[in-house]
């Protein structure tokens, strides 16, 4: 699919780009998306998407990156809603586990316990910003399966990132690797996540 007009995005930037810098950072980008709801974007999830799209590192994004990162999010949300059957806003353990096996990853349900609790960590660590945040609602069942829309997206990237890099040491594709653990620590704090 092509990009949206460029008119559309044009003044969706200039609307976001409160301080007329010419590039947008975490906080105005954040004022710009939802997750369909009232409930932004978790900053974590933002952050992890200026610097996959910030081509000049300097924390910010320009429009032309911009552009760029609302087609990534726009497939991302069509693809996201072809796993929520219940049009619900939310996918549950077993949409998440079907969008990811169609992706291609064969993971154990034991690794979607986690994936889901460190999901439900994220989430709980912004329950603790200040009362009356978005988060209250958004969140009021810590133990709640559910995955957001931006949660999806934070699921979906970091895992696509540490497999790229898995891959650049498993040398016969078998999926195991021997690494040094300073290379292993090199690898982990080099990843744009």
């Amino acid at each position: 699919m092509s990009l949206p007009d460029q008119n559309f995005l044009m003044q969706l930037f200039r609307r976001v780009d409160r301080d007329n810098s010419g590039s947008i950072n975490a906080i105005e980008l954040q004022s710009a998306l939802s997750n369909g709801t009232n409930i932004p974007f978790n900053p974590d999830t933002v952050k992890m998407m200026i610097g996959m799209f910030d081509n000049d590192n300097s924390g910010t994004i320009d429009f032309k990156e911009f552009a760029s990162l609302w087609k990534y999010i726009d497939d991302w949300q069509r693809c996201f809603r072809s796993f929520d059957r219940d049009n619900s806003g939310s996918i549950d353990r077993n949409e998440l586990k079907m969008a990811l096996t169609a992706f291609g990853y064969r993971l154990s349900d034991q690794f979607y316990d986690v994936l889901i609790k460190s999901v439900q960590f994220r989430t709980n660590s912004q329950m603790n910003a200040p009362k009356h945040s978005p988060y209250d609602s958004a969140y009021s069942n810590p133990n709640s399966s559910k995955v957001l829309f931006d949660e999806f997206i934070y699921i979906c990237c970091k895992i696509q990132t540490l497999t790229q890099a898995f891959r650049q040491f498993d040398y016969q594709q078998n999926g195991v690797i021997t690494i040094k653990y300073e290379d292993f620590l090199s690898l982990i704090f080099s990843l744009k996540i």
